[in-house]
């Protein structure tokens, strides 16, 4: 399996508008892969906009936002690249699509990393917070699980939660949890 780095994407619509959305870049060799599924806002905007952004942050409260329908994040512009960063990143990578391979489902944007540039130290791992982002891909996948597979899941990720967690990590465990919830309640 290939190295995957979870991080927000901005990419830009065909009048410049920016768009953030989560998205595991596939490290391969020198290149890191975009395969956002079909259709999404993130996949027609790389179809029309060949430069993104990719902006990694530890604050779960961002991939639990973007997940569950918040996309107002402040955004912070990086001098002499078209996409911005989010403003609280870590750092980000500036990337340019040099290929695509075409599939039916997830094509795949294959990009060369132009530049990366750190802008707050990384204080270490969590596992609260990564409980948060397994959580919040489980959220993006709801409809293809059993309710016995969403159970366990949870179930596995709670400890990590009840054990690690701060207030940023239970805030975003909420958020995500109440997606889940309101999916499970439909069933």
């Amino acid at each position: 399996m290939p190295l995957i780095h979870e991080c927000v994407l901005t990419t830009l619509s065909p009048q410049g508008r920016p768009h953030v959305a989560p998205l595991g870049l596939i490290e391969e060799g020198s290149h890191w892969i975009a395969a956002p599924f079909r259709p999404s806002t993130t996949l027609f905007n790389l179809e029309h906009s060949p430069k993104l952004t990719a902006s990694f942050t530890d604050d779960a409260r961002i991939f639990a936002g973007l997940v569950t329908g918040t996309r107002s994040f402040p955004l912070t512009d990086v001098e002499g690249w078209p996409a911005p960063r989010l403003s609280c990143a870590l750092a980000h990578a500036e990337l340019e699509v040099v290929s695509v391979e075409e599939d039916a489902t997830r094509p795949r944007f294959v990009c060369s990393v132009l530049r990366t540039e750190a802008h707050r130290p990384f204080m270490g791992m969590n596992r609260a917070r990564a409980a948060v982002l397994e959580a919040a891909i489980l959220a993006t996948r709801l409809d293809r699980l059993t309710r016995e597979k969403i159970d366990s899941e949870i179930a596995y990720l709670t400890i990590a939660i009840d054990k690690t967690a701060g207030e940023a990590e239970r805030e975003a465990w909420d958020m995500v949890m109440a997606k889940i919830a309101a999916h499970l309640d439909k069933a």
